[in-house]
């Protein structure tokens, strides 16, 4: 797609025949990554099994290469599926974010406390 940033050229970090990798231009931590199918769907749900393989395959390749860089205590994996849950490029990406102990004072819940409490 023209219109599609993520379609675009992007300084990839690490890629496969079917997936990359690249830094988030707006990272939540030091070494936050986006792995992106190379073909564009629009959520994670849209993408084709072997696509999501390769995927999965390049985002534990690319937690070794976090791993070796920055030596992250931690990781967030997360996909945004939809307006209504944040996801603003739609072209389906997910986030590998490491997390490096103290970035947080209370890590505890991981994405939970955004969320309104139960009443």
């Amino acid at each position: 797609m023209t219109d599609c940033i993520f379609c675009q050229p992007q300084p990839y970090v690490l890629e496969n025949e079917r997936a990359a990798a690249f830094f988030d231009i707006h990272p939540v931590s030091l070494g936050h990554l986006l792995i992106i199918p190379k073909q564009h769907y629009a959520t994670f749900f849209d993408v084709p099994q072997v696509d999501k393989q390769a995927m999965a395959d390049l985002i534990d390749l690319a937690k070794t290469y976090l791993d070796e860089r920055y030596r992250p205590d931690g990781y967030n994996i997360g996909i945004n599926v939809g307006a209504a849950a944040g996801q603003t490029v739609m072209h389906c990406h997910v986030h590998l974010i490491p997390r490096y102990h103290g970035d947080s004072p209370h890590p505890e819940g991981g994405i939970r406390k955004l969320l309104p409490s139960e009443k």
